[in-house]
């Protein structure tokens, strides 16, 4: 997985790769280290081997793989990798052979970092700072902590390789030094809480931490507004500009969050705004690099920020801060939306960001004004040379609801009936809408000319992304999400139990929710254990969930 993400980031633009990396760790495998299915990269033992061809093993697998590069440099790194592939090609090695030779050609001692294989669970960093400037020292107070697991109830603390840069007030790195010597700025956090003491810092800095996601773990520390602004504009890395627009966006996520549940109305602070609006307006910054930037985190990313998830309010603020941020920058959105159309179809890094970007302003479009939202998406759908900006214009129609919707999805489905990977686009489309009867769209769908609960991709693109990609109609207050996959899973766990096994996933992680769910949710889940000849692939997870 590492080998594949590292291809596609030398074939396409590395930070925009990074960043999908990210976006699937944060929003999916963080929730299934969080999940009764909680295990180590790396498990001593299964019950049903099916199920253990995870975001885990895989996903953060790469992660552990790159933090070795983080800790060791690209010289040592491909030593290790020579290495490794003179001892044991053509034979089978196991990770403990692959983190030997990286061990045995850098000769750094990897015996603690180990441990990334065999402990489960996202560790927790929290950080605190403070500045001298009468000294111009800078201190770091850096602690880590992993939430317990099913299978372990005791953590150890890891090493972790944390990557920070520092920026003056003109956004220029500080370097960072300790008694006259320069200090690489990749930092070893190795124990439950260290203090890390910078000297020379010649003015109050704006830290950029985690930056590269240095280590599959979640950040805690008290950005103001004006941080993360100043760091949008001013981080010379692509990444670290975005994760402080994530972060940015997170605040005003949560708060909002608990205004809506609460039934007031959402509040976004003008210079928040503004911070997208110069990136909007920003004519050096990469068009796929904005794009990402302008993309909101997914309800399954805004999820992870709550102990317990509420998806009717993430949802809401979700959309109300599309809205918001349309209306805000109306005008920016449309101009740049004109400035990036393209004469013809390429497969050019340049194009696929101009393309990139020129979507997600028809998104917003879409969202702002009806009548030219309408109009802009049906004529881009009509015009398009190409099934990236078909689909884009497709996806903005269906999220929004447009007038246009309804006839689009008609002429697509019409064009492309016989062509099963074409049509599983627009079965997600289908099942991940926010219209108030995706539940009854989705059953009628079952009986649709182009879907077969015998093929595998069809199951996952109608059933699977409406159960993981659409939580506010999974998780609807009557249970009418459950008890359809419930139906599904039961005819599933006799055709293709490796399939419903996959499915199952939203329905086991019961306790991130309200009471009256988990009540549901369980119930479901009882009803699903009581069925004749369960596979093991559901009773190991449903056994686990329940436990």
């Amino acid at each position: 997985m590492f080998r594949d993400q590292e291809f596609s980031s030398d074939l396409g633009s590395r930070a925009v790769n990074r960043i999908n990396n990210v976006r699937t760790m944060r929003g999916l495998q963080f929730a299934e280290d969080a999940s009764p299915m909680a295990h180590p990269i790396r498990p001593d033992m299964v019950i049903e081997m099916n199920n253990f061809y995870t975001l885990t093993v895989y996903e953060k697998g790469a992660e552990v793989i790159r933090m070795l590069h983080t800790l060791l440099g690209e010289e040592n790194f491909q030593k290790g990798m020579q290495l490794y592939f003179e001892r044991h090609d053509g034979s089978a090695a196991t990770c403990d052979d692959f983190v030997q030779a990286m061990e045995d050609a850098s000769n750094v001692d990897l015996s603690h970092f180990r441990l990334w294989y065999s402990q489960s669970g996202t560790p927790i960093v929290t950080v605190h700072d403070d500045y001298n400037p009468e000294t111009e020292q800078y201190t770091l107070t850096i602690s880590q902590r992993t939430p317990p697991t099913a299978e372990q109830a005791e953590k150890q603390p890891l090493h972790i390789p944390f990557a920070i840069e520092l920026y003056d007030n003109e956004g220029k790195v500080i370097p960072l030094q300790k008694g006259g010597h320069p200090v690489h700025p990749v930092l070893n956090v190795t124990q439950a809480e260290q203090t890390f003491v910078f000297e020379n810092v010649y003015f109050q800095p704006v830290p950029a931490l985690l930056c590269e996601f240095s280590a599959p773990v979640k950040l805690e520390y008290k950005w103001s507004d004006q941080q993360l602004t100043f760091l949008m504009r001013h981080a010379r890395n692509d990444f670290s500009r975005w994760d402080a627009a994530q972060s940015l966006l997170a605040t005003y996520i949560k708060l909002n969050v608990n205004r809506h549940q609460q039934g007031q109305p959402l509040s976004l602070p003008v210079h928040v705004a503004d911070a997208f609006r110069a990136i909007l307006l920003d004519e050096k910054i990469d068009p796929a690099l904005a794009a990402e930037i302008l993309t909101l985190p997914s309800a399954n990313e805004i999820a992870e920020m709550f102990a317990i998830i509420d998806p009717i309010a993430i949802a809401a603020v979700r959309e109300a801060l599309t809205r918001t941020l349309a209306n805000e920058l109306a005008d920016e959105f449309l101009a740049v939306y004109n400035a990036n159309k393209l004469d013809s179809y390429r497969v050019e890094h340049a194009d696929i960001g101009k393309r990139a970007l020129r979507n997600t302003c028809l998104r917003y479009l879409a969202f702002a004004e009806p009548t030219l939202g309408d109009k802009l998406v049906a004529t881009q759908y009509h015009q398009a040379d190409n099934m990236t900006d078909a689909l884009a214009a497709l996806s903005a129609a269906v999220a929004a609801e447009l007038p246009c919707r309804d006839a689009l999805m008609q002429e697509y489905d019409d064009k492309w009936h016989q062509d099963g990977l074409v049509m599983d686009k627009w079965f997600i489309l289908q099942s991940t809408s926010p219209a108030a009867n995706v539940v009854e769209t989705v059953r009628g769908l079952l009986n649709h000319r182009s879907f077969s609960m015998s093929n595998p991709n069809r199951v996952r693109s109608l059933i699977g992304a409406f159960a993981s990609s659409n939580p506010a109609a999974f998780h609807a207050e009557d249970g009418s999400g459950y008890q359809f996959l419930v139906e599904m899973l039961t005819e599933l766990n006799q055709r293709n139990p490796q399939v419903a096994s996959r499915l199952i996933e939203p329905l086991i992680r019961l306790k991130r929710y309200d009471e009256k769910r988990q009540a549901l949710m369980r119930a479901a889940l009882e009803q699903l254990k009581g069925l004749e000849n369960l596979s093991g692939d559901l009773f190991e997870k449903i056994s686990k969930a329940l436990a």
